[in-house]
């Protein structure tokens, strides 16, 4: 008896580690086109630790290949990890589910798409941004698009839906860029800290404005935008811009410079920061966090608050303009409408145009775009049309600024 026993704890005790070391794969249905896996997966989903699993995508007619994925359960609900190209690797080591999503082949007919332009290498993760240019055009000016995730998930890809929609107007080229997440996410031995993630965001900028007219981009007009945590860095690099050099920050006493991550060859800090002074001629956050009481929320330890709140170092009108247009959406949980408000009114104190345009039903997050249907629904239903409101913010900027210049 005691054998049986023995014998049925060691047989428990073995499929407890076989099972330990499989982790259950499931995919989801294809919309639009179709997918294979190879090798393929048993009928239960469970496949062994460490076995790379190769994806291949083919879309239907009429529709193109927009991004394969696997996906975790995180913070905000499934965190989708994506790939650019149709057919791709994917390394089992948790459980996950697998897919791949398709667009119609028009969403980028008019458009010529150029993926991962590394930027900078400051840590583990290069950085990178991709580009969304008109056909054809050239001469145009550039929007650049910082996506949000609380500065510690996503990548530039959750904002192609909007860089889609503002490029096919066929009036700007459009940038969407990436960052280092905040403290050791990226694999850094170094934490990162808030201040060198809008270093980042220069250097993208600077990096962009270097290279713009390769994709048919004029450097000297650069509009920001960007939600969430995207809309803090967007307000970030639009309102510190006078604050770009050399002598760190918080190193010295009232000191706190921002020292882009990239610099063009051959230029100064003071160069540079003259032409993105001149570059940057608005910005559209989206339910963004602008004071340092919104920010303590998040980071508690953190000493420079108050040296990365845009609300505390808006420009005076009379020195710099920046015109600001501000979205949120009436449900959002995250930002309260006091938030936007008190930058709202600051803005218009320091004598800056400002719009406030609250979104009625929608809650956070609505510019975002992922594989899931739900994600893709809620942006269009409000992303696209608050899109074209944005475009139409920023060509009366532009057409003012083109009237004072004659």
């Amino acid at each position: 008896m005691k054998k049986c026993i023995l014998f049925s704890a060691i047989t428990l005790f073995v499929v407890g580690l076989q099972a330990q070391n499989k982790f259950k794969v499931t995919p989801d249905e294809a919309r639009n086109g179709s997918y294979t896996i190879s090798p393929t997966l048993p009928k239960d989903g469970m496949v062994k630790a460490g076995t790379v699993l190769t994806l291949k995508a083919t879309p239907a007619t009429g529709y193109i290949f927009d991004s394969g994925y696997y996906s975790l359960p995180e913070q905000w609900g499934a965190m989708f990890y994506e790939q650019s190209t149709p057919e791709f690797k994917v390394k089992v080591d948790k459980d996950m589910n697998v897919g791949a999503c398709f667009i119609p082949r028009k969403a980028e007919a008019n458009l010529k798409v150029v993926q991962d332009i590394v930027y900078a290498k400051p840590g583990v993760k290069p950085l990178k941004y991709d580009v969304y240019s008109p056909k054809g055009k050239q001469n145009l000016p550039c929007i650049v698009i910082i996506h949000g995730g609380g500065w510690s998930s996503n990548t530039e890809s959750v904002m192609r839906g909007l860089a889609r929609e503002l490029a096919n107007s066929g009036r700007y080229v459009v940038f969407n860029i990436d960052y280092r997440w905040i403290d050791k996410l990226d694999g850094d031995s170094t934490p990162t800290q808030l201040h060198q993630i809008i270093e980042d965001v220069y250097g993208a900028l600077l990096h962009i404005a270097e290279n713009a007219a390769k994709y048919g981009g004029d450097s000297s007009k650069l509009l920001l935008t960007g939600d969430s945590a995207g809309g803090h860095l967007s307000a970030s690099a639009a309102n510190f811009v006078e604050r770009i050099g050399d002598r760190g920050f918080g190193k010295t006493q009232g000191v706190y410079e921002f020292m882009p991550t990239y610099m063009p060859k051959g230029k100064t800090v003071a160069q540079v920061r003259n032409e993105l002074v001149k570059a940057i001629k608005a910005a559209a956050p989206s339910y963004g966090v602008f004071r340092p009481e919104m920010l303590t929320h998040r980071f508690k330890d953190y000493p420079y608050l108050n040296e990365i709140a845009p609300i505390n170092s808006i420009p005076e009108a009379s020195k710099r303009t920046v015109p600001q247009l501000l979205f949120r959406g009436s449900e959002d949980g995250l930002i309260k409408d006091e938030e936007v408000k008190a930058y709202e009114r600051a803005l218009s104190k320091a004598g800056q145009r400002v719009e406030y345009i609250q979104v009625g039903g929608a809650n956070h997050a609505f510019f975002d775009w992922k594989p899931d249907t739900k994600t893709q629904a809620t942006f269009n239903k409000y992303g696209k049309y608050h899109a074209r409101e944005m475009l139409l913010f920023f060509d009366s900027v532009l057409e003012g600024l083109n009237k004072t210049e004659n």
